[in-house]
């Protein structure tokens, strides 16, 4: 009893010395704001939609989870953009360093693109299957090309631990193409008095029964690079003028059966802009521009549906109307009426306006781009794959992606009927491509 009573002091000193190391290291912490675009998604993220986004990459092995944990481990302290968790102020959402092991690598039991709840606190998450890694990310972190910029640096760690002639060769240092920059090219670029710029009038919305609470559906049609630029050629078009337009296409005779509409077929397409201002940050820096088709007739071509989407980008996507988009939203963040007012009160403000937004859209197709990985990878790696979670009133969603000569259209959806699908890769077919199809076998014949 003696010797207990002895000891307690001690224990009462030590508890104390933990709390206040425990306290230093709190304050010690690392936090940054939210870029202007990550503001909306905290706001309207749940288990319906989870505002998280898939980008993987198939290798031509296994994995190894064990290794593939080991090269999580290695990289995440040096990412900074990924090592956060999001934490609640009175006035805004912040992002806080996390201060934790990295969240666990499993292995992949159920469907893709799930709410990121609890996860030792991170935003996102790593999974695997057989041959592929998962990277899957809260958008309030990091856009498409910040999730590839850290996906690709995972990717190389992995294989340098799987082969040690690559480590030998290589060493063990980040490679000098991957950005470890968090500038807010947002509040950098953006200029005083914008004008609005995105749409709000109400879109067609594509309707029908759901799947399964929880079911996500994803469908992948692989297409030679070179065959389709002889395509698009054809048309005079670019890549993605074509298949956005394709898209709409697919939507009008499918939906709406070639008869006109009073609502206009709207696709959001994001579009980068780190070519516009020559940054490399690892944050979010995209906007919006629209494809927007209006069906006045019946039995419109697809050439005039092509002519309309060449339009409608073309003229959206230069710099000076791009710096509008989103210098206007930055500029109401800005105002001092903004900044002070309770973030209960901004959220709901939010939730308004994304509402608004999101039934201005169709859908969402984004083009990822070309991938490339270093060339001493590049023997182990076969494939890249990206996709979207749904969202208010888009419940197909369309990602472009490619690597080498093969790109991907995929789809992502939680409608039961594909006829839109079916229509998308038949029409490509009519124009002379050839379509390898592959879904991960929701509602797909």
């Amino acid at each position: 009893m003696k010797r207990k009573s002895e000891e307690a002091p001690a224990v009462e000193n030590e508890k104390r010395g933990r709390k206040k190391k425990e306290e230093k290291s709190y304050r010690d912490l690392r936090w940054e704001r939210l870029d202007n675009t990550a503001h909306l998604f905290p706001v309207i993220a749940g288990e319906s939609m989870s505002n998280v986004y898939r980008i993987s990459v198939t290798l031509k092995e296994l994995i190894e989870p064990k290794l593939l944990q080991e090269a999580l481990d290695k990289i995440l302290p040096r990412f900074d953009v990924f090592n956060l968790r999001l934490r609640t102020g009175m006035f805004w959402y912040y992002l806080e360093e996390n201060g934790k092991p990295a969240p666990r690598v499993y292995e992949e039991n159920t469907f893709p693109c799930r709410f990121i709840g609890q996860n030792r606190s991170y935003l996102f998450r790593v999974t695997y299957y057989k041959y592929r890694i998962n990277l899957e990310v809260f958008h309030v972190l990091a856009d498409g090309m910040g999730g590839i910029n850290f996906l690709k640096e995972l990717t190389y760690q992995y294989l340098r631990l799987a082969h040690q002639e690559i480590r030998e060769k290589l060493g063990d240092s980040f490679s000098s193409h991957t950005s470890l920059n968090r500038e807010d090219s947002f509040l950098k670029n953006y200029r005083k008095k914008a004008q609005k710029g995105y749409q709000s009038k109400r879109a067609y919305l594509i309707k029908g029964d759901r799947l399964e609470p929880g079911e996500f559906g994803v469908m992948h049609g692989y297409m030679q690079i070179p065959r389709l630029k002889e395509v698009c050629k054809g048309y005079g078009a670019s890549i993605n003028e074509y298949l956005v337009a394709v898209y709409i296409f697919s939507v009008y005779q499918e939906c709406l059966h070639g008869m006109p509409s009073q609502r206009p077929i709207r696709v959001a397409v994001p579009v980068n802009l780190r070519p516009f201002y020559q940054s490399i940050t690892t944050k979010n820096f995209f906007v919006m521009v629209s494809a927007e088709f209006n069906a006045t007739k019946e039995g419109h071509t697809f050439e005039e549906v092509l002519a309309v989407t060449k339009e409608s980008l073309r003229s959206q996507i230069n710099r000076e109307h791009l710096e509008e988009l989103f210098s206007y939203n930055v500029s109401n963040e800005k105002l001092l009426a903004t900044r002070a007012t309770p973030l209960f009160i901004k959220n709901i403000a939010m939730r308004r306006i994304y509402t608004v937004s999101a039934l201005a859209n169709t859908t969402t197709i984004t083009n990822i781009g070309n991938i490339t990985v270093l060339e001493d990878y590049e023997p182990y790696v076969e494939m890249f794959h990206a996709f979207l979670a749904m969202s208010r009133g888009q419940h197909i969603k369309g990602t472009i992606c490619s690597y080498k000569d093969t790109l991907v259209f995929s789809f992502s959806y939680d409608l039961a009927d594909v006829s839109v699908q079916k229509g998308f890769f038949r029409k490509l077919s009519e124009d002379g491509l050839e379509i390898e199809i592959e879904s991960n076998g929701v509602n797909y014949e």
